[in-house]
């Protein structure tokens, strides 16, 4: 029988090959440089968004954090500025949350900044709620705020050479459904932990379709747009989780999930990789394209859900 030191180094074994080969996920090939591009990104605060705007920052962008915590934003704005060495690092306030506050950062940002060239909607919740205006808080933060934004920004997108819109979903987009009878409707606070986590998977499916009709809108222009799948990430989207919950899930994600960096690979990816403005409006995941399922690719619903949004978010 083998002994205890042989049976611990093999599991250590297991574990490093599945690790690498079915979690970790690739890098990002492109050496692009963005000298003389401003990236605006979402939540760039901490986890992915935070590990993009490092990447991004590296390469040479002005890079502009719309964050919500101010204290939280500067420290990551001075951790960014000291590791890439790039002072163009900058903190302005938004909070998806508030559909006023998207508003407020857009007129800021559009007598601030002279040009756009890389949007990352990045910034994402898991928890339970509703947002300022009254909307279920995954579909308020994770997609209308969003919706918003870009569309407020979008021609100053244009003005781009080639501008790039990337807005990050997740796989959990195959539990998701839009019904438009309760689009952000919100939940009771009774209600069961799967019916709340559903409201994540819906607002996953909102990114797909919204990137999915952008993408429609935007033919003809220098702008392109991708929807990514970040893998499995250890962030603190995590952090609304009950404590019971977390015993059981953290030890879990610190074993088999990626990392920030690693999570914001596609991200990037799709914000600089040269050659892939062709395949617009697609699904990303690990650095390539992905099929989605027959209802993140409905055009019908995407239409539908694009003149809801604009209606729900004020813009008609």
């Amino acid at each position: 029988m083998p002994g205890p030191i042989v049976v611990v180094g093999i599991g250590i074994a297991v574990y490093i090959l599945i690790y690498y080969n079915i979690f970790k996920g690739p890098k990002c090939k492109s050496f692009a440089t963005l000298v003389g591009k401003t990236a605006v990104i979402t939540g760039g605060n901490t986890g992915i968004g935070k590990a993009t705007a490092l990447d991004l920052a590296k390469r040479g962008a002005r890079v502009i954090l719309a964050c919500r915590n101010k204290q939280r934003a500067e420290a990551a704005v001075f951790d960014i500025r000291k590791e890439s060495s790039n002072h163009q690092v900058l903190f302005m306030q938004l909070d998806l949350a508030s559909l006023q506050s998207v508003r407020s950062f857009a007129e800021t940002f559009l007598q601030t900044e002279p040009r756009l060239d890389i949007l990352i909607n990045n910034a994402g919740v898991g928890g339970h709620g509703q947002t300022v205006d009254g909307f279920e808080l995954h579909f308020g933060v994770n997609h209308l705020g969003h919706f918003l934004l870009t569309a407020l920004l979008l021609e100053r997108l244009k003005q781009a050479e080639a501008g790039r819109v990337v807005t990050v979903s997740s796989m959990a987009y195959r539990y998701g459904r839009v019904d438009f009878s309760t689009l952000g409707t919100s939940v009771s606070h009774d209600s069961s932990a799967w019916v709340k986590t559903q409201g994540y998977c819906h607002s996953k499916l909102c990114n797909i379709l919204f990137t999915r009709e952008l993408a429609n809108k935007l033919e003809g222009s220098t702008v392109t747009c991708y929807s990514v799948h970040p893998g499995f990430v250890y962030t603190e989207v995590f952090r609304d989780m009950k404590t019971w919950q977390k015993l059981f899930f953290i030890p879990f994600a610190r074993l088999f999930f990626r990392g920030p960096e690693g999570g914001a690979q596609t991200s990037i990816h799709c914000a600089v990789q040269e050659g892939i403005e062709v395949l617009g409006g697609r699904y990303f995941a690990d650095c390539g394209v992905q099929e989605v399922g027959t209802h993140a690719r409905d055009d019908g619903v995407a239409r539908k859900l694009w003149e809801v949004s604009e209606r729900l978010a004020g813009l008609v």
